[in-house]
């Protein structure tokens, strides 16, 4: 893919970085190594980079399969208008590694995610271990190599790039363990029949407010396939729903339902409409 889109023009692909934490790799499995790509230190700064036109795509986490949603990056959806163009769904592994022994750790770095997600395996083979929390896997591998008796949870990449030990492979506690990144740009592309549309919809404040909301989807025969809440932070008790549903904007049945949901709603917004993955 990344061949042929970088015989139009050179390509950058901004995501969060730096190089070798699962954004990365996600991005890599996307679009390859024949693009430009640009490593950002938040997910606020990779919406910026494509909102200013310096990327053309970005690579932004929104959920994990043990953990649940990102909330930044649902919560950047809210003022910006750019769209989703794609999804990644990417299989995540975790690894141990360190230049000690397993034995002489003291300390381990990484996301607070991560830790979660191998909270059991950390609690059966290193309970005394203090656990530090760093803003990427890569910054953990990082400092873990500047220190004796550290240890990091990070990508086999960043065990290379910083010349680590894997002490031990996949301690990920679910084996189920999978991340789906979205792809943004600054427009939506065309349908291709099998396609996943994107809203955020804001509802008024009455009794079943929610169900008037969901009725013209039943109504219409789309299929939901998410629906998630978050805090509007403008006023008390007050939410933003993101919704999936099938289909492409450009369809008319998903036109009709979206027409039907604005009449019943503060506002919707269309956040995009992509090719739909079927998670394996």
């Amino acid at each position: 893919m990344s061949a042929s889109l970088a015989l139009e023009r050179p390509l950058k692909i901004a995501f969060l970085g730096p190089e070798a934490t699962f954004t990365h790799l996600a991005s890599l499995s996307k679009f390859g190594s024949s693009v430009n790509y640009l490593s950002c230190s938040s997910i606020s700064e990779v919406f910026a980079e494509v909102e200013k036109r310096r990327a053309d795509y970005g690579v932004v986490p929104i959920e994990n399969t043990t953990e649940g949603a990102v909330t930044h990056t649902l919560d950047m959806f809210i003022d910006s208008d750019l769209k989703i163009c794609s999804e990644i769904i990417f299989e995540i592994s975790h690894n141990l590694m360190s230049n000690s022994s397993m034995q002489h750790i003291r300390r381990i770095y990484s996301n607070p995610q991560v830790f979660a997600q191998c909270r059991i395996w950390l609690e059966s083979h290193l309970p005394k271990a203090e656990l530090i929390d760093t803003s990427t896997t890569t910054h953990a591998a990082k400092r873990a190599a500047q220190e004796d008796g550290s240890a990091a949870l990070a990508s086999k990449l960043a065990a290379t790039l910083y010349n680590l030990k894997v002490l031990a492979e996949g301690i990920e506690d679910s084996p189920y363990n999978r991340t789906r990144f979205l792809v943004i740009a600054r427009q939506i592309p065309k349908p291709t029949g099998k396609d996943k549309t994107s809203l955020l919809v804001s509802i008024k404040d009455h009794v079943g407010a929610l169900s008037d909301l969901l009725e013209p989807i039943r109504r219409h025969g789309i299929n939901m396939t998410k629906i998630e809440s978050r805090p509007s932070k403008k006023k008390a008790w007050d939410y933003y729903f993101f919704i999936d549903i099938e289909g492409h904007i450009r369809d008319e049945a998903v036109k009709a339902t979206v027409a039907e949901i604005e009449e019943r709603v503060r506002f919707v917004k269309i956040l995009g409409s992509y090719p739909a993955l079927k998670e394996k």
